[in-house]
């Protein structure tokens, strides 16, 4: 039997290279793809193909795609993995912006998945795994209107896809990580300040930034993510979901059983805690 591939986006650091590891340690041949070619140097060296992608270009990812199959013949599994966080008020982030984080997390995502379905629709088999988030089931995130957005569009398109795709074979499963150590906090938060650090939503943004502060103090790390995928990639039935990571599993249960206004009430005191614990720890007033 030929040996299995997987393709994973979005995997020149944290959750989307150890995502790569771990499917290469069970047997799979695996094709890392990312923007930042240089960075996986390191996946070269275990023997995973690495590529340059930007899930932004769509022509790239046909000739990406194009390119396994011509080498491998088949491709059993697709873990939609690359994604941003576009932080900071509605009424701050350009459009542009706004329209760049649906292009990477959503229509990057989906373009990948029309890549890939002829040839899984073919071999009448095939896993495709989306990196959602907590934040796809709980919209409470302050200021991640943005973010939030494109996982509540990853969760709808996946759950509708499901359906789709189970006459051909192809299953379709949801990763939900809560705070995870990754590159990915660093950089939504860099971006939320640019947009809401100054002006009428400053106080939020410094509430916001204190919250992911302390909370990715105890941020799990990224084998937690890919052991999941493991789970949804080589178990004979998949979950439609896996909720994982500091945070994930007590949100996902509070989001179920409490009232809308009640939630925002809880998330609201727990922003207003994280601020004061910050403001001890850096000797600040208010």
């Amino acid at each position: 039997m030929d040996q299995r591939v997987a393709i994973v986006t979005g995997a020149s650091s944290g959750i989307g290279m150890q995502i790569a590891k771990n499917l290469y340690r069970n047997g799979m041949e695996v094709y890392a793809l990312a923007r930042r070619v240089y960075a996986m140097n390191e996946l070269d060296d275990l023997g995973i193909h690495t590529m340059h992608l930007d899930v932004t270009d769509h022509d790239e990812i046909d000739r990406v795609v194009s390119e396994i199959v011509a080498k491998t013949g088949r491709i059993d599994v697709l873990v939609n993995n690359a994604g941003i966080g576009s932080f900071g008020s509605v009424e701050e982030v350009t459009l542009t912006e706004g329209e760049y984080e649906f292009k990477v997390n959503v229509f990057g995502l989906v373009k990948m998945i029309q890549a890939v379905l002829p040839i899984m629709r073919k071999q009448h088999s095939g896993r495709i795994i989306n990196m959602s988030s907590m934040a796809g089931k709980i919209g409470n995130m302050l200021l991640g209107s943005w973010y939030i957005g494109s996982k509540f569009a990853v969760e709808g398109i996946s759950d509708s896809l499901r359906q789709e795709l189970k006459p051909f074979g192809i299953d379709v499963a949801i990763i939900e990580p809560g705070a995870i150590q990754s590159e990915w906090k660093d950089g939504a938060m860099d971006r939320m300040m640019d947009a809401s650090g100054s002006g009428p939503y400053a106080k939020l943004a410094r509430r916001s930034a204190a919250f992911f502060a302390i909370s990715y103090k105890f941020a799990a790390a990224p084998r937690v993510v890919a052991r999941a995928v493991d789970r949804a990639v080589f178990s004979r039935r998949p979950k439609t979901r896996y909720a994982i990571g500091t945070g994930a599993k007590p949100a996902m249960l509070m989001k179920r059983f409490m009232p809308d206004k009640c939630l925002d009430a809880f998330f609201e005191a727990l922003n207003k805690y994280a601020q004061q614990v910050v403001n001890r720890e850096t000797g600040q007033n208010r």
